[in-house]
């Protein structure tokens, strides 16, 4: 069955979605970069908080350390069941743990929340050191900002190198700027589903979201994080994520699903839905209420300007700096970051031998469902380190 209900009816959603102060912290732990932190913009962000996850423990030498980063949407909640703090089970639960492909038997894993998230780490929604919240003051972010910040955790954490960083989409983003700004503090890299650089009609995507949040008139310029619930901008926020999800998704797998079918008592010539329709709509709502308009605006900017070859000579001079092990791979029915995009790295990259190929129905989010096909991959480029034993207790940590 591929009904999706209509929305029951809920309160009004708040109107900044994600975790606020106040609300139970979950697994979260944080760290308060010593010092403020200077951005690509010639801005200065003072106050910087990263909320993070960790399994496993850290080996005395910190070699057994890896870098699990999110995409867009996602936080540091990669693995574990929902519960108080976390309104969802972690995005790559069955890739990290005892036993699994990530095995926090033998491996450290930390999971940050980006910097200009909302989920613990600071972001428009969080408050600036006057008590107001930042909103429309945040300043203008680059995906070198956000792994600038990471590495910041690195050294709270007392992490000098990563065995290897592992991301995909927005987190593949990351995960090659760690490894062609930070070379020798990434030991190996696994980068899903992303480009090197982001294409016009990536950034044509990204850009009707953006407007489509802007001219909400919940919005207001981008001071809406005190309004009461229902008054921000979650009608901008929900189309934002209908147009997203249609990029995520293979179309093929949306035609088996719903085709032309309207939804069961409605019909389009009556204002009703098909059921294509009501399966968006229940994407948007879910989204309103676990995610801020404002950090979806700034993410998705510091996606629209993600160049790796910025500054360094173009994207090819700028892969060559990156000289350790490394696996690319793209989905087949991707239709927001084609294999085409991942063929350029793959091929430039010295440690990288060619270009992997996930196969899935499921377009662009095959990187977060396809977990047999990812597994298999992160085994290959993360054999068991050499060791007496098992650094964990036989529970996740």
């Amino acid at each position: 069955m591929n009904r999706v209900a209509a929305p029951a009816a809920l309160p009004h959603p708040p109107a900044a979605g994600g975790w606020r102060e106040g609300d139970p912290p979950g697994r979260r732990s944080w760290v308060v970069l010593d010092g403020p932190l200077g951005l690509e913009s010639g801005a200065t962000l003072p106050d910087v908080r990263l909320a993070y996850e960790t399994w496993g423990r850290l080996a005395p030498d910190g070699a057994n350390a890896v870098l699990v980063l999110h995409a867009l949407t996602g936080d540091s909640h990669a693995a574990g069941p929902a519960g108080p703090g976390h309104p969802s089970a972690g995005w790559w639960d069955a890739l990290i743990g005892p036993g699994l492909a990530v095995d926090t038997d033998h491996w450290f894993v930390v999971a940050p929340n980006v910097l200009g998230g909302c989920q613990g780490s600071t972001g428009p929604s969080s408050r600036r050191p006057d008590g107001a919240p930042w909103g429309a003051a945040f300043p203008y972010l680059t995906v070198r900002d956000q792994v600038a910040a990471e590495a910041r955790l690195a050294d709270a954490l007392g992490i000098d190198r990563w065995a290897a960083v592992l991301g995909g989409s927005m987190g593949g983003m990351r995960a090659l700027e760690w490894a062609v700004s930070r070379p020798g503090r990434t030991g190996s890299l696994l980068m899903l589903a992303a480009p090197a650089a982001s294409s016009a009609g990536q950034i044509a995507w990204g850009s009707m979201q953006i407007t489509a949040i802007r001219n909400d008139p919940g919005w207001q310029g981008g001071d809406y994080h005190d309004a009461p619930p229902g008054s921000g901008p979650h009608r901008g926020l929900g189309l934002a994520r209908r147009i997203a999800h249609v990029t995520y998704r293979g179309e093929a797998e949306l035609t088996s699903r719903f085709g032309g079918r309207a939804q069961p008592g409605e019909l389009p010539s009556r204002g009703g839905r098909y059921q294509v329709e009501s399966y968006l709509d229940h994407h948007a709502a879910k989204l309103v209420r676990r995610f801020d308009a404002g950090s979806y605006v700034a993410l998705t900017e510091a996606m629209n300007g993600h160049d790796v070859g910025r500054g360094r000579g173009g994207v090819a001079r700028a892969l060559r700096r990156a000289d350790m092990p490394a696996l690319i791979a793209g989905i087949d029915t991707d239709r927001l970051y084609p294999p085409a995009q991942q063929a350029e790295p793959a091929a430039l990259l010295p440690g990288s031998d060619r270009l992997r190929i996930i196969e899935s129905p499921h377009g662009h989010d095959g990187f977060l469902i396809e977990t047999d096909q990812v597994g298999a991959l992160v085994r290959e480029l993360l054999p068991r380190p050499a060791g007496p034993g098992p650094l964990s207790s036989p529970n996740r940590s």
